[in-house]
């Protein structure tokens, strides 16, 4: 037997095993403790794998793997790693029976090829129109569904519209960044609510909390007195001269301010510190101050409102100048949240912003993960419009039609393909298990309806009976789906053909001594 392969596949089924009670609608949360003592609560298996720290560097592999769909297709990684699992299950047998490593790679390679083209023929659907807020969420809302099943419903169309409102003039530059999420502890999920615009959860500086029609100018640097580099001394002789030396800084800024309220700004967002005395003349001009410590949001702040950040402390020219319909200070459960609203939208503004509600930090941090999901789904639905049957449908035609080819190749190739066919039948038979139902006699119903031509047939899990897809509108992406499969072959494949692994580390016996040798040790 090849030991070294059967402990690679030992290694690589046990983190399959933790990843998979996790697939689909009723799949279990994993609450994950990090060195840093940080709490996840999920069933996002991308988390999970980025979290756990996999040592054996078979299993890394299939580590990487899920990271590279997620990179690709932003959702699927379960799929990749309980797929590898499978196959290497499948795998391991074949070697016990005594087929060579080759063979078996060989047939998972004719395979791997083989399921891209079955794939293109099972396509059921296509979306047409990429602004349709309810095509887009007739298939947003699957994905949703995994994940956070009990508020599909009410989040689906929030991400769709999210997505529809700031697609560009040409999608292909989608950038999955510009749907923001601000979370805010307390209520319920069903209160979240979709701003087109940017939300920051921090108030604004001073008294002015709500500007419509606003002009903003951003300075990165904020704003406040120049200070010299050198210590200096003065000598003040009398009161007057006091009154004069505090006077000309205050004129100066009374300036700037003055400059910034000629051109229309009633809005400032700063990137830096706003002394007090810019604070009194900003006041005293009816200008809004919003402070806004990190680059990235105040990036984010500049491409929602289209203002370009000043590293001047002075009047932005009218190219620099950002333009919003409201900005405004909300209080959202003990919150202040800083909104800046775009209410036209049109792909006027460039970022939408999703107010999430929810009673705990782990509840909004996985609905994060989940929008984050659907988001990278609309941006593959832009490179490939085409969906495939969900709910297991998929996996078991594939599988099916695997079968048939595996009969039909000579060789020892079919047994490889054949074992293939059946690590595709984990996904309806982790379906079924993580709803409770009878795995074996689910698919066996499930081959069935397949064999009688019903080829989008899938698991009802309401029902506990095989039901088209397309009916209950369970959808998967081409795209995710496409890579899922490639990814998790190239995987398995790798790791099939290391027959050993050695480890270069450093030999034993005393660490060398660290510090300035004492010369009279003689070694000098």
């Amino acid at each position: 037997l090849e030991e070294s392969i059967l402990k690679n596949i030992e290694a690589c089924k046990s983190l399959s095993a933790i990843t998979r009670t996790s697939l689909g609608p009723n799949g279990m949360n994993k609450m994950l403790i990090t060195q840093n003592d940080k709490l996840y609560v999920s069933k996002d298996a991308a988390t999970i794998v980025k979290e756990l720290e996999v040592v054996h560097p078979a299993a890394k592999m299939i580590v990487m793997a899920s990271e590279m769909q997620e990179n690709e297709a932003g959702d699927g990684t379960n799929l990749v790693v309980s797929l590898a699992g499978g196959l290497l299950e499948e795998a391991e047998s074949l070697i016990r029976m005594g087929l060579h490593p080759s063979d078996i790679l060989q047939g998972y390679e004719k395979a791997g090829k083989e399921v891209q083209t079955i794939l293109q023929d099972l396509v059921v659907e296509k979306i047409d129109d990429i602004r349709n807020v309810e095509a887009v969420t007739k298939f947003i809302r699957p994905v949703v569904m995994s994940k956070q099943p009990d508020y599909s419903d009410k989040l689906a169309p929030l991400i769709a519209k999210a997505c529809v409102d700031i697609c560009p003039a040409n999608p292909k530059t989608f950038n999955v960044d510009n749907v923001r999420v601000t979370k805010v502890v307390g209520g319920g999920v069903s209160d979240a609510i979709l701003v087109t615009g940017f939300a920051i959860p921090r108030d604004a500086e001073g008294t002015i909390k709500h500007v419509k029609n606003a002009k903003l100018a951003v300075l990165a640097a904020g704003l406040d007195s120049a200070k010299p580099e050198t210590k200096g001394t003065v000598l003040l002789q009398s009161a007057e001269d006091l009154l004069a030396y505090s006077k000309s800084e205050e004129e100066a800024m009374e300036k700037i301010v003055k400059d910034l309220a000629s051109v229309g700004v009633n809005v400032l967002v700063s990137g830096a510190t706003v002394s007090e005395l810019a604070l009194h003349f900003l006041e005293r001009y009816k200008i809004m101050v919003v402070k806004v410590p990190s680059k990235f949001q105040l990036r984010r702040v500049c491409r929602s409102c289209g203002a370009v950040p000043l590293v001047r402390a002075g009047a932005p020219t009218a190219e620099e100048l950002g333009v919003c319909d409201e900005v405004s200070v909300d209080e959202l459960a003990g919150t202040k949240v800083c909104v800046f609203r775009t209410i036209s939208g049109g792909g006027r503004c460039g970022i939408s912003t999703l107010l999430l509600r929810g009673s705990t930090e782990n509840i909004l941090d996985d609905l994060e993960r989940c929008i984050d999901d659907a988001v990278n789904v609309f941006k593959g639905m832009i490179r490939d419009n085409r969906f495939l049957a969900g709910a297991g449908a998929c996996e078991l035609e594939l599988s099916r039609r695997l079968n048939k080819f595996g009969e039909s190749t000579k060789g020892l190739d079919q047994y490889a393909i054949k074992k293939f066919a059946a690590a595709l039948e984990v996904v309806p038979r982790t379906l079924a298990e993580n709803c409770g139902l009878n795995a074996t006699e689910t698919l066996a119903t499930l081959f069935a309806a397949h064999e009688a031509g019903n080829i989008h047939h899938g698991i009802n899990i309401e029902e506990a009976a095989p039901k088209s897809a397309v009916d209950m509108k369970v959808f998967d992406s081409l795209h995710t789906k496409s890579w899922a499969m490639k990814l998790a072959t190239d995987a398995v494949l790798t790791i099939l053909r290391v027959d050993q692994i050695i480890m270069a580390k450093a030999a034993g016996g005393p660490k060398p001594r660290t510090g300035q040798m004492d010369p009279d040790d003689g070694f000098a």
